[in-house]
């Protein structure tokens, strides 16, 4: 196992998801509060606009509100399912293909982009989609790799035949009975 892995002690899923909701809330309040305010600051301490539109910020708040959903739906099944938590240093015991896992292989990061996409649709923030395009940019080309690596050495044809049927960004729509 990668030393940035490091699989959950055994504990109950109660205990899981409290460390899961701990570890959302840092999240989020960096990543889609803190660091979307600093660009913000950036955006208007050197002049430049920001974008508005007739029903931007309905529309980029039930964005954030959607992908909200998806990523708790994502992290309790990953908390409860996989007995550990979504982050790498305290990765699940067992691989997880239901609930969300089940259309799509990375629903927390579709999940984390769509909120940072709805951010900047309710700021009007034309350096907020840039930061979440580079985001996604490093998750698919750096963090993604190396999960993906992680996983196949731990759970091996299991996860082949997993990535087989399941596409790691677009949702499998249709239901398979061998699924």
């Amino acid at each position: 196992m990668k030393p940035a892995f490091r699989i959950a002690r055994e504990a109950s899923p109660a205990w899981n998801l409290t460390k899961t909701l701990a570890q959302i809330a840092v999240f989020w309040t960096t990543f889609l509060i803190a660091l979307p305010a600093g660009i913000r600051w950036i955006e208007t301490a050197i002049g430049a606009g920001s974008i508005r539109a007739a029903g931007q910020v309905e529309a980029g708040a039930a964005l954030i509100v959607a992908c909200s959903l998806l990523g708790l739906w994502s992290a309790a099944t990953m908390s409860w399912r996989g007995a550990g938590t979504p982050l790498p240093v305290d990765a699940p015991r067992r691989m997880v293909i239901s609930g969300p896992y089940r259309l799509v292989r990375n629903p927390m990061a579709i999940a984390g982009l769509g909120q940072g996409l709805g951010v900047a649709i309710v700021t009007g923030s034309i350096l907020t989609v840039a930061y979440v395009l580079a985001g996604g940019l490093l998750w698919n080309v750096i963090a993604r790799p190396m999960e993906e690596a992680d996983l196949r050495e731990r759970f091996g044809s299991e996860y082949d035949a997993y990535c087989r049927r399941v596409k790691c960004w677009w949702p499998a729509l249709r239901f398979r009975k061998d699924a």
